[in-house]
């Protein structure tokens, strides 16, 4: 099990942290980038679509064809807690190293997305400060690597459960 844990977390974990460098890339650069929420999620399903690959995968090949919903949620978790932890590993040294202003160009990103949305004065003056906060909150770095965890997580979490019970099958 441990092997396809790792390959398939690795597989999911590159496919997220390509499209994250690719956004956060784009949006430190361009704070006009128009960013796709639904594309990004997408890519996100996709790339935790491995979780079930891999879940298949462990039952089919080194469980005979069985596979309880505990032993396949399991699978599925480390799959996803590999990819994740890639995720903020790679995020962690994006942000410190190459990238420490980040956070001002995307609140710039932030406001702009806001204006052309048509938020009125009061609305960008709500943004402004929310983006503030978050700008607060990113100077603690548990915090940081809470958020980014908190990012994609919860995603294979649930890809995870739904793999698990769509793949369980018990001993005929």
């Amino acid at each position: 099990m441990k092997k396809i844990v790792l390959v398939f977390g690795l597989i999911s974990g590159v496919i997220i942290t390509g499209m994250m460098l690719f956004m956060a890339n784009k949006c430190y650069t361009n704070p006009e980038f128009e960013t796709n929420d639904v594309v990004g999620y997408a890519l996100m399903i996709a790339a935790f679509s491995f979780i079930f690959v891999g879940i298949k995968t462990f039952r089919d090949k080194q469980n005979g064809g069985v596979i309880g919903f505990g032993k396949a949620f399991l699978t599925g978790l480390y799959i996803s807690l590999i990819a994740a932890t890639m995720y903020v590993v790679v995020w962690l040294f994006d942000y410190y190293l190459f990238m420490p202003d980040y956070l001002d160009k995307y609140s710039q990103h932030v406001m702009y997305m806001a204006k052309i949305g048509g938020a009125n004065e009061q609305e960008l003056a709500a943004k402004a400060t929310e983006m503030a906060t978050f700008a607060e909150m990113y100077q603690n770095p548990v915090a940081v690597v809470l958020i980014t965890f908190s990012e994609v997580f919860p995603i294979g979490l649930v890809i995870s459960l739904v793999s698990a019970l769509i793949l369980k099958r018990k001993q005929s």
